[in-house]
């Protein structure tokens, strides 16, 4: 037992290197966007670069929300992500409640051809979803940006995902709550749900990073300056003369807020989810 201590204290060393180097790599991004967003103009591209700002540039921030309708674009971003996150965790975990406890004939079928849909880029389905909508009358508006995110790949994998989670959890507490009179609704929502919070956190918030970063469907769909969500109102700091990387990289700051704040308070769960979605075929 001792003569393998040392070895074990080597390999769990190595561990925290490796993990603290690859960090530090992930993190130079964000730090350089970070820097680059308080730096005069002239400083951003000097060699060798400066990654702690002097002087300190705030008007960077100020002449963003000032010279354009910033929060407008927050907006649009905010209530069409908290949208679909809500509709893509409620349908998903219906339908993955159904795959998962709800026999009938020819269900793997089904959630193989589910799974088979996630296969086909956004790409190949962009002119199609386009045409429909159009004959809809909800071009330029952000109807496709909520539903089409709630019925297609984004809510398939959110079907998985819970589906998996489902598979997990004892019969024997399904079984408990028929023998008491429950319903299939009763035991979905005051028993599997709620033990299903580590799932809803995960798929919420890869939902949300989802539909906050999304660029390709709003240029699609969007016309209007005043229906933009942040991705594409970022595309506004680059024009013929070039871009503004002190405004693009304030502006991205402010962007990336959201999201760290949602992953802070859901860490657990969502980790706790990741881990376990797996565990049952």
């Amino acid at each position: 037992m001792k003569s393998n201590r040392p070895g074990k204290i080597i390999g769990i060393s190595l561990n925290y290197i490796v993990l603290s180097v690859v960090s530090l790599v992930m993190l130079v991004p964000f730090l350089w966007m970070l820097s680059t967003s308080l730096k005069e103009p002239a400083k951003i591209f000097v060699f060798p670069p400066e990654l702690i700002p002097w002087p300190i540039r705030l008007e960077n921030y100020t002449e963003v929300l000032s010279g354009t309708p910033f929060h407008l674009f927050y907006w649009n971003s905010l209530y069409i992500a908290v949208l679909v996150t809500v509709g893509t965790v409620f349908f998903a975990s219906i339908a993955g409640y159904a795959f998962a406890r709800i026999p009938f004939k020819g269900k793997n079928l089904v959630f193989l051809v589910l799974l088979s849909t996630m296969m086909i880029p956004n790409e190949v389905t962009s002119i199609p979803m386009f045409l429909f909508m159009r004959a809809l009358g909800f071009i330029n508006t952000h109807v496709p940006l909520i539903v089409l995110p709630i019925f297609g790949a984004g809510g398939i994998f959110g079907v998985f995902v819970m589906r998996q989670f489902f598979l997990g959890i004892p019969k024997e507490l399904e079984e408990a709550a028929m023998i008491d009179g429950c319903s299939r609704w009763r035991i979905y929502w005051s028993i599997m749900l709620p033990l299903a919070k580590p799932a809803i956190a995960t798929l919420t918030i890869f939902t949300f990073l989802t539909s906050w970063n999304d660029f390709y469907d709003p240029l699609i769909f969007l016309n209007d300056r005043e229906l933009m969500t942040l991705p594409l109102a970022l595309s506004l700091f680059t024009d013929e003369a070039g871009t503004a990387w002190h405004h693009l990289m304030s502006a991205s700051v402010m962007a990336t807020l959201p999201l760290l704040i949602v992953f802070f308070f859901a860490q657990k769960q969502f980790i706790e989810g990741v881990s376990m979605t797996g565990m049952k075929d």
